[in-house]
């Protein structure tokens, strides 16, 4: 059985990746090397079917490959899609979860919330998020990941 701790760890690492791939956005074949094995070691693109939606696409939504996945992360001349600008990038400098709530299964577990990206000037970024976890070769790889800003009701924008 998966448990609550697993996905926890799995969001620190999943987090702390995000943030390692924009603290190398300078060195660009160094970043690309580990946004490659960010993607192979949290994601299960090379397993399983992985269901990818990005908050900020709107061309191209759904990711499912990891070139797609790679391209949302880091862009680059050679992106997979022509509206990605490198979301890894930015670059953040702390990714904090905030869990709704976690179903554990056996060998699959799903968590809902929120997630915050902080910037370089300490401000943060909400993002609602759903993230799919399969138990593979005993590690949390992501198999679900869809991510979206709140609603903004343009009834109550002052």
């Amino acid at each position: 059985m998966i448990t609550k701790e697993q996905v926890l760890a799995a969001q620190e690492k999943w987090g702390n990746g995000v943030v390692k791939i924009g603290s190398l956005k300078d060195n660009r074949s160094e970043c690309e090397s580990f946004a490659n094995d960010f993607l192979d070691n949290r994601y299960a693109f090379d397993t399983n079917t992985v269901l990818f939606k990005p908050t900020k696409c709107e061309v191209e939504q759904f990711r499912p490959t990891k070139a797609e996945a790679l391209s949302y992360f880091i862009a680059g001349d050679d992106r997979a899609c022509e509206e990605d600008k490198g979301f890894a990038i930015q670059p953040w400098t702390k990714v904090r979860f905030e869990n709704s709530g976690i179903i554990l299964e056996e060998d699959r577990a799903i968590a809902m919330g929120n997630y915050f990206f902080t910037d370089l000037e300490g401000n943060e970024a909400k993002v609602e998020y759903t993230f799919g976890y399969k138990l593979i070769n005993n590690e949390l790889r992501i198999d679900v990941h869809h991510s979206s800003f709140p609603y903004t009701n343009p009834d109550t924008i002052v």
